[in-house]
């Protein structure tokens, strides 16, 4: 290798292994946002969850070797060719096609690695990850059971608990044997707890001092209490784990595996696209880090001096492009239109040949620049309305005017803020639509549907990416001006850091105020719709909050209420069970009512006609102590509208609604400390983009000297030890280690102190 060589390699390999750590990282926040936070307040040990968390690290990589190799390729040759050294080499006779080939030696590494990460690590590390999800939800199946939430994932069997200690075990257990409706089974228990045997794969539920009622709706006098000490209640095994273990998917299996799949789907008589296709897929995506370095020298080794921004752009849509046209393929290998081998070498072929028309071109001499120009008096028009602008009108304010200074560094923070939103929100869509093209291609989902889960997953994107944008945008925009010594200009002029950072903290007040915003309005209402779209493009049934597919509620006093059908037009409940407790704690039913049929009346809006049903109340020992069988009768229930709607999870509430919804719940003495420390959360998260900037600032001053791209790095490490201790938090907050406040706190608080000291420290 020559002198040439190591210097573009050595150019190279920084921003590849921060565009590795970066994009890698982005891809790791939902887990560690939508499970990590669950394992550890569960109490799985550390070393399980990051085990876990590095299963998931090749299934990452397969995705984030190429396109860091391209990024990587555009910034270090966008500042090659930003400080003209390109255009030296050009001018020396040096071309393109030798810069090829220290461009190649690189994309030749990142092929191997990517080839032994889809060949080898991928079906090994998924198939270890479905093993050990399964063996911790059969471990702590109890654990699934959240407190006052039905759960129904047991087939037949409907358990709901009032609380979970964090010792384990369940407090207050109502569960209802409901495989035969005509005849239910109600289980009612002080204590409750789940016994799972592995190698016997058996799964108890083992009730402690309780009561068991047998019932009849048709006949109205059968009815049996019995009262126990302890109750052993039998449930499906299948649902926890299946006979066979996990399957391996397509995903899971390796090379000889896919191929008896297809030899297998040829034999039924099927076609054996979808195997072929995951086998050609394992040496594509490998062979376009190849094809990523031809790219890169054709767009970055260029005598204009775009920077390092322009090729991140560049790199990011061509990574749009790519996967584009891998799902074209795979759309015309489903339809029989495309070979599917074919199909997934199509991307690399388009934009191969792409690649070499742009590096022809680059071999012919430089041609004049096509320009465009205004029409002289479209310019007079342009320049006479600039005179006129409203900036004319407003009052002279000195103090609200920002200046020429304001200007600049706004401009080029929103500059860098806008290309790490565009670029973090496109590396989400990709990941996820590459998780969720299977269903795409298997007819349980279609484009339209895929598209409309985007457009609502879209806030629930921009709420986990805007606080690490705006620290990135911060330590990259004050690192710039470090690097130019263009902040030591301004410290020489009598411009204080902290006079030079008055826009990013703006910016930053305005991100924040834009976060609540997002969460009180949009936010909820879309993870919801995105929920229920997801579960359906998955092919599940879609778990909605309103009445169609609910069947229990539960009261604000605490009262449970079962029922066969609601219909919302005639506001009728069908088959209804009301089940009244002597107060919010009590496991002893006071007072059980069955009604066929209850109309919602016109007048009192809690007043229920109710015909052919029976009330039944019992004594403090669980005796029958008097039945009242009726034709019609006026029950007083929740109003119309609980039962269309039910309250949804804390992220599918604004901060007003789980403050009611945590006021009532504790009122009626339930344990409410998780969800309090949503509720404080709701206030305390949109505070991390000033935190994040606070603490960005000096970062990027005492870094500015070494790049953007080591800042960058520094970055990425600050958030992941800020979302690692927003998870542990959390974890303490729910499991009553510390107070709920303090839980949702404590992220902004040692971020925030330790932001003011390097702010106080650092050379102003």
């Amino acid at each position: 290798m020559r002198t040439l060589d190591r210097y573009v390699i050595r150019e190279v390999l920084a921003p590849f292994a921060l565009a590795l750590l970066v994009l890698t990282f982005i891809l790791i926040i939902p887990f560690i946002i939508a499970q990590a936070e669950t394992m550890i307040a569960k109490g799985v040990p550390w070393l399980t969850v990051a085990r876990v968390m590095v299963t998931l690290l090749p299934a990452s990589l397969g995705l984030t070797i190429p396109m860091s190799l391209l990024v990587a390729l555009l910034i270090a040759l966008g500042r090659l060719s930003g400080d003209r050294e390109v255009a030296a080499m050009l001018a020396c006779g040096i071309s393109p096609l030798r810069l090829l080939r220290s461009a190649l030696a690189v994309g030749v590494v990142a092929w191997a690695a990517t080839t032994w990460v889809m060949v080898w690590a991928i079906p090994d590390a998924n198939q270890t990850f479905r093993e050990i999800t399964l063996r911790l939800v059969a471990d702590r199946a109890e654990g699934e059971v959240k407190p006052r939430v039905f759960f129904d994932d047991f087939p037949g069997f409907v358990v709901y608990v009032r609380e979970v200690p964090v010792t384990g075990g369940w407090n207050g257990v109502m569960a209802a044997d409901t495989r035969d409706p005509e005849h239910p089974v109600l289980f009612l228990a002080k204590q409750g707890r789940m016994l799972v045997d592995r190698d016997q794969r058996t799964i108890q539920m083992v009730l402690t001092d309780g009561t068991r009622h047998s019932t009849s709706t048709r006949e109205a006098e059968g009815y049996e209490v019995v009262t126990f000490a302890e109750s052993i209640v039998p449930l499906d095994p299948e649902s926890v784990f299946p006979r066979a273990g996990p399957p391996r998917g397509e995903r899971e299996m390796s090379i000889p595996e896919l191929r008896a799949r297809a030899a297998a789907l040829v034999a039924e008589g099927r076609s054996p696209h979808n195997p072929i296709i995951e086998i050609h897929k394992k040496f594509s995506i490998p062979a376009a880090c190849l094809v990523f370095a031809l790219l890169g020298v054709a767009f970055g080794a260029t005598h204009q001096r775009d920077g390092k921004f322009v090729g991140i752009a560049r790199g990011l849509a061509v990574i749009f492009v790519y996967y584009a046209l891998m799902w074209m393929g795979q759309a015309l290998a489903q339809g029989g239109h495309l070979p599917a081998w074919l199909a997934m070498w199509l991307p690399n072929l388009v934009l191969g040949a792409v690649g070499v028309v742009l590096m022809w071109k680059h071999l012919k001499p430089i041609r004049t620049r096509w320009s465009f120009r205004l029409p002289a008096a479209w310019a007079t028009r342009t320049a006479r309305a600039s005179g006129r602008s409203w900036a004319a009108r407003v009052p002279d304010l000195p103090w609200l005017r920002p200046s020429l200074l304001d200007i600049y560094v706004g401009l080029l923070y929103l500059r860098v803020l806008a290309l790490c939103l565009v670029g973090m929100a496109g590396l989400f869509y990709i990941s996820t639509f590459i998780d969720l093209s299977d269903n795409l291609f298997k007819g349980t989902a279609t484009t339209g549907l895929l598209l409309q889960y985007f457009w609502f997953a879209t806030p629930q994107y921009l709420y986990y990416i805007i606080a690490l944008a705006v620290l990135l945008a911060a330590i990259v925009t004050i690192g710039a001006l470090t690097k130019s010594s263009e902040l030591i200009v301004m410290r020489a002029c009598g411009i204080s850091l902290y006079r030079t950072a008055v826009p990013l903290l703006v910016a930053a007040a305005l991100a924040s105020a834009g976060l609540f915003a997002l969460e009180e309005s949009l936010l909820g209402p879309a993870n919801q719709r995105a929920s229920e779209l997801v579960r359906r493009i998955r092919g599940q049934n879609a778990r909605r909050f309103d009445a169609l597919t609910r069947k229990w509620l539960t009261g604000a006093d605490g009262t449970v209420y079962h029922y066969q059908a609601y219909s919302p037009g005639d506001r009728e409940l069908s088959g209804l069970t009301v089940l009244s407790f002597a107060d919010a704690q009590s496991t002893a039913i006071a007072r059980r009512t069955f009604a066929a049929v209850a109309t919602a009346g016109t007048g009192e809006p809690r007043a229920w006609q109710a015909r052919k049903g029976w009330t039944r109340t019992f004594s403090a020992d669980q005796a029958v102590r008097e039945f009242v069988p009726f034709d019609e009768q006026v029950l007083t229930l929740e109003t119309p509208e609980t039962f269309v709607t039910e309250a949804p999870p804390p992220a599918q509430m604004t901060y007003g609604q789980l403050r009611t919804y945590v006021r009532d719940l504790g009122a009626a003495g339930y344990d409410v400390r998780e969800d309090q420390v949503a509720l404080y959360r709701k206030v305390a998260f949109p505070f991390v983009t000033l935190v994040m900037t606070l603490i960005g600032v000096p970062f990027a001053v005492s870094t500015g000297r070494r790049g953007a791209l080591y800042g960058v790095g520094v970055g990425i490490v600050l958030a992941l030890v800020y979302w690692t201790m927003i998870s542990v938090a959390a974890a303490f907050g729910a499991g009553g280690a510390m107070s709920p406040m303090l839980a949702a706190w404590t992220p902004n608080l040692v971020f925030g102190a330790g932001a003011i000291y390097l702010l106080l420290t650092v050379r102003t």
